[in-house]
């Protein structure tokens, strides 16, 4: 690549502002281009009404009032370069990286240049991590492990007592706890029993909640990072039976769940040990060909994983094949969820671990479940 070419027009690449530092506050009404060459100092292009733009990034300014003007120095701007990374996804493979509009891709490339996908790009400065942030990763998940096994725990006590407990009230504890030992999230915990689970995307409100029962499947997906600034989640989901014993239907889908997890696992360990580059797409084919064989295909209906950081769903590679292509390379110091789910009408099953790549290794970071919890047990 020649260079990387940002662009935004009343903020609508929060990447570009991520990356680059700027202000989220103030107005931004006119679109501004910065380049930043594989050789040489950068170069901003600003609007006249809007010169300090670009103020907080070094490299020389040029300015424009018309859109005759703005064509004019944006070729100044990228003269002498041809092969032009930008938020571009061929195809909107990656939608999460393509914010560039149709539009302004055409007017660079009708100056002769090639666009190409920033995505691999945008990993290395929004994806990989620093040995303080996986530091945190490790240290939340320490936590986010008791409190899961705590609120299984407090499920069960309050069913042997025939006391009430709803999906909301586990959860509102669950919040309780991560508040408590310094943690936030941009929602609490998913707290759902049979139908609920069968959704993937379910989340208990105070208006609309089941109570947890005896004879229950409880699914516990859990998010949470430090309070300190720059770190990144850690996010699981496991499951738990209201009784002594998990019956049969529920540990069969389990366990075709873990030997597609396991699958996974293993072929992304080794193509890091061997150098080998691997995409997102492919790990989610590796899961997906596992529950398929298993019958339940159909029943898998969304990604394998999400890139995890500052949010939980970070702007790394995604595990997916299936929702979108995620053609991006699995790069050192990223981490990202495994996460296989079967949801049937009557309720549904999920697994879910966080895998963080590193220069020669790739590891689970935290504990693994291996079977369905029976609670009362």
């Amino acid at each position: 690549m020649d260079g990387w070419l940002f662009y935004d027009h009343h903020r609508r690449d929060p990447i570009a502002t991520h990356i680059l530092g700027l202000a989220t506050e103030g107005l931004s009404t006119r679109r501004w281009f910065y380049f930043i060459p594989a050789k040489g100092e950068p170069r901003k292009l600003v609007h006249r009404i809007e010169q300090s733009a670009l103020d907080a990034v070094p490299g020389d300014k040029l300015i424009y009032a018309g859109w005759e003007e703005l064509h004019k120095l944006l070729g100044k701007l990228l003269s002498g370069n041809k092969k032009i990374a930008m938020q571009y996804s061929p195809e909107n493979n990656i939608p999460y990286v393509g914010l560039v509009d149709a539009g302004t891709i055409e007017l660079i490339r009708k100056m002769g240049k090639k666009v190409v996908s920033s995505a691999d790009l945008v990993q290395k400065f929004e994806a990989s991590w620093s040995a303080e942030q996986l530091q945190s990763h490790l240290s939340t998940g320490k936590i986010i492990d008791r409190v899961t096994h705590d609120a299984f725990a407090r499920a069960a006590e309050f069913v042997r007592e025939g006391k009430p407990l709803s999906e909301y009230e586990l959860q509102q504890w669950m919040f309780e706890q991560f508040c408590a030992n310094e943690l936030t999230a941009d929602d609490p915990p998913a707290v759902a029993v049979q139908p609920n689970n069968g959704n993937p995307h379910y989340a208990p409100t105070a208006h609309e909640s089941k109570p947890i029962r005896e004879g229950d499947l409880l699914l516990l997906d859990v998010w949470a990072k430090s309070t300190k600034p720059g770190s990144v989640y850690y996010d699981i989901t496991w499951m738990g039976y209201l009784g002594k014993k998990v019956p049969k239907q529920y540990a069969k889908i389990f366990k075709i769940l873990c030997e597609a997890r396991g699958r996974a696992i293993e072929f992304i360990k080794e193509s890091v040990e061997k150098a080998r580059d691997i995409h997102g797409w492919e790990v989610d084919r590796v899961v997906r060909e596992t529950i398929r064989k298993a019958g339940y295909g159909k029943n898998f209906v969304h990604r394998t994983g999400h890139s995890i950081g500052q949010e939980v769903h970070g702007n790394g590679a995604n595990m997916d094949g299936y929702e979108t292509r995620d053609d991006r390379k699995i790069v050192p110091h990223t981490c990202f969820s495994i996460e296989p789910g079967i949801y049937l009408p009557e309720y549904g099953v999920r697994t879910e671990v966080n895998v963080y790549v590193g220069e020669k290794e790739a590891r689970v970071t935290g504990a693994i479940q291996k079977e369905i919890l029976a609670l009362l047990a």
